[in-house]
């Protein structure tokens, strides 16, 4: 069973924001997220693992982990690169509280991906029925 991780998108308004920004970084070449812990279990992540992403503080999409390269910085840092595929898979919403860096995200609590035909309601209108406790 495959490993997920959980982690905040600071700076983000909303999951086509962050279409944006990945497709960005793809174009320059810096297709990663650098991050400064390195996950001790990175087999279970490359093991067909996800990055699901917070927004705003709902779980609005993940994406595939392609690879996890652990490195030092030339001042000495241990920091990680977070190599993920270029997909960004949207998920049904799930309320999450904030947090610091990343967490490990059980099978359990993966919120499901949005089915093929199932419209994802415009991110507005999430946000204010979130807003409500409606979602």
């Amino acid at each position: 069973m495959p490993l997920n991780m959980l982690k905040l998108s600071v700076g983000t308004d909303s999951l086509e924001e962050l279409h944006r920004y990945v497709a960005h970084r793809q174009r320059t070449g810096t297709s990663f997220h650098t991050t400064r812990m390195v996950p001790k279990r990175m087999d279970e992540l490359l093991d067909g693992g996800s990055l699901y992403w917070v927004i705003k503080g709902h779980v609005q999409g993940r994406q595939l982990f392609r690879d996890i390269e652990p490195f030092t910085t030339p001042d000495g840092i241990k920091r990680c690169r977070l190599h993920l595929a270029s997909e960004l898979i949207p998920t049904r919403w799930v309320p999450r509280r904030p947090f610091q860096g990343w967490r490990y995200l059980v099978e359990a609590d993966v919120p499901p991906d949005l089915q093929a035909g199932e419209a994802a309601l415009p991110a507005d209108l999430q946000n204010e029925l979130a807003d409500l406790g409606l979602l």
